[in-house]
């Protein structure tokens, strides 16, 4: 059989129409046309019919759509698979990262993997962490690197990093050893409260300052990286996980606000795994070299 004429079947049934395929495909609507005729020919069925000037599946066609698909994704997985073996790698890695871990500990973290795993081709997914857990229960990804905890009892999840969430404020522009200390409550009530930066201590996180701070004006703002930017600019605080800030402290462009009204929560960040199969034990073994 002949995949071209099986892709082209694919595309004429996912516009509904021989002209517009040919234009996705690159070829005339008349090979269009004879891609269909000739595939209709071997399989022995009607797989379009037109109802006046629309044009649509057949329930033979529709019954084969599903089949050509998975022959199409067979034939593109092998010949990856051997792209993978002709250029070194002889074992693929699929990862999905929160947003958070990806811009914080993984660009580190990967590329010392890779330098001592060279035979190791690893794809990386960005989701959230509310949707990662689904991502590993159906396979699609080998590990899931979350900054939730997963409830599936098929999963199997490890603690990789427990990090102390701070308060954040711009730097004032005051030298940092003659100014006095920034007050807490003084910051909360005259600047907003950056918040649900992080999946997981905001809402409780929320309802513990309202009661110490009823006064305090909160702002969602859901990537912590935008966090960031507004805090150097100027436009709020917020609680985040001292990693996420180690840069920026040490390079001066934002402050830790020294809190003692209420305990703050810890990040966490989770591995999520299905099976612990080589090539899952041997990542997460190398990422027990980096708990914080």
């Amino acid at each position: 059989m002949d995949l071209n004429v099986v892709k082209t079947f694919i595309t004429a049934a996912e516009f509904n129409h021989f002209r517009k395929a040919a234009e996705r495909l690159y070829i005339s609507q008349p090979t269009v046309t004879v891609h269909v005729k000739q595939l209709e020919k071997e399989l022995g069925v009607i797989l379009f019919e037109r109802e006046g000037k629309k044009l649509k599946l057949t329930e033979a066609g529709r019954s084969y759509l599903e089949h050509a698909k998975r022959l199409i994704d067979t034939y593109e997985e092998g010949i990856s698979d051997l792209q993978s073996i002709s250029q070194g790698y002889t074992t693929t890695f699929k990862m999905a990262i929160s947003p958070l871990i990806a811009d914080n500990v993984l660009p580190f973290v990967l590329k010392q993997y890779l330098e001592t795993h060279p035979h190791v081709e690893i794809t990386v997914e960005i989701i959230e962490s509310a949707e990662i857990e689904k991502a590993v229960l159906e396979e699609r990804v080998d590990i899931g690197l979350s900054c939730l905890p997963c409830f599936s009892p098929e999963l199997e999840q490890t603690l990789l990093f427990s990090d102390k969430v701070i308060l954040v404020a711009p730097h004032d522009g005051r030298d940092f050893e003659s100014a006095p200390p920034l007050d807490e409550e003084e910051l909360l009530e005259s600047n907003y409260l950056l918040t649900h930066n992080h999946p997981a201590y905001w809402d409780e996180l929320c309802y513990t300052i309202k009661q110490f701070y009823p006064k305090t004006r909160m702002m969602k703002v859901s990537q912590t990286h935008i966090t960031k930017r507004f805090i150097a600019e100027g436009l709020g605080v917020s609680y985040l996980p001292s990693s996420t800030v180690r840069r920026e402290l040490l390079e001066g462009r934002l402050l830790e606000v020294e809190t003692n009204t209420f305990p703050t929560p810890e990040a966490k960040t989770f591995a999520i795994t299905k099976y612990q199969h080589q090539v899952q034990k041997e990542f997460l073994h190398f990422l027990s070299r980096f708990r914080v």
